[in-house]
């Protein structure tokens, strides 16, 4: 079709240009069409036809990935209740992080009364990809009543995938006031996984602010040299949100290696 994107990531592009709530009828009609179907150009939230709804289930599950993004951004646009449970469904199984994330934002565009619960469920999943789709979805839906869902378990989930995305909901989900209760049980996981685990972990407790503080002092007398090493990287990054982490990790190992009993808390002599 003429203007038609060329792959997942191009479509995924132009789609954060603008936000996805302000996606015209005409760019809807187009995809529609890339689809194979023709339907008339309604209102966003006009109620569609049952045959309309099983192609997208099947475009949902196609071979092409650009298909089911397609698809995917198809049921965004005009958000129907009926495909709740295939969405949630589809995220659980979806191995194309684009197409992933378009789903989330389908997901998003329903009430949250009704889309909450259903991820809720799938936080119970023995699915990793289903425990953490869920976390992440809930991060981006924003809705307070997911909180308590936000076990102690999932933020020390063994799955690391899992775990990280625990933490972005946390911290996007936390009342006020639990902030530092949030950081202590954050705390416990400091010097787990590779550095882009560790990153995850150190952006989420930066996001926590002044409640992080005592925490990450604590940690930097850790008998651990690891977990000394990631609180150090995550005070500087505290201190200066700019600051490299490949850096602040770096430096801080060396100050580990260098400082021995002498603690993170004086830099070594030269």
């Amino acid at each position: 079709m003429a203007g038609r994107c060329h792959s997942p990531q191009h479509l995924f592009n132009e789609l954060t240009i603008a936000s996805p709530v302000d996606i015209t009828p005409r760019l809807t009609l187009t995809l529609w069409q890339g689809l194979g179907w023709s339907p008339e150009v309604v209102p966003i939230n006009t109620p569609r036809t049952n045959p309309l709804d099983a192609h997208l289930v099947d475009a949902l599950a196609a071979s092409a990935s650009s298909t089911r993004l397609e698809a995917a951004l198809a049921v965004g646009a005009r958000p129907d209740p009926a495909l709740l449970d295939t969405l949630v469904a589809r995220c659980a199984v979806e191995p194309d992080f684009f197409v992933r994330d378009m789903l989330t934002w389908a997901l998003t565009r329903l009430p949250p009364a009704i889309t909450v619960p259903r991820l809720r469920a799938q936080l119970c999943s023995e699915n990793a990809r289903a425990r953490s789709q869920a976390l992440h979805t809930l991060s981006k839906v924003g809705d307070a009543s997911a909180w308590p869902a936000l076990t102690r378990s999932l933020l020390r989930d063994s799955d690391d995938e899992v775990a990280r995305s625990a933490w972005r909901a946390a911290v996007a989900l936390v009342p006020d006031g639990r902030e530092k209760d949030l950081a202590e049980e954050l705390a416990t996981q400091l010097g787990r996984g590779d550095r882009e685990v560790q990153l995850s972990l150190s952006r989420a407790l930066v996001a926590l602010g002044e409640a992080v503080e005592p925490m990450l002092r604590a940690a930097t007398g850790s008998d651990d040299p690891g977990v000394r090493a990631h609180a150090s990287a995550t005070e500087r990054l505290l201190r200066d949100p700019d600051a490299g982490f490949e850096l602040a990790v770096d430096e801080a190992r060396r100050l580990v290696a260098l400082g021995g009993e002498r603690g993170l808390g004086q830099r070594a002599d030269r």
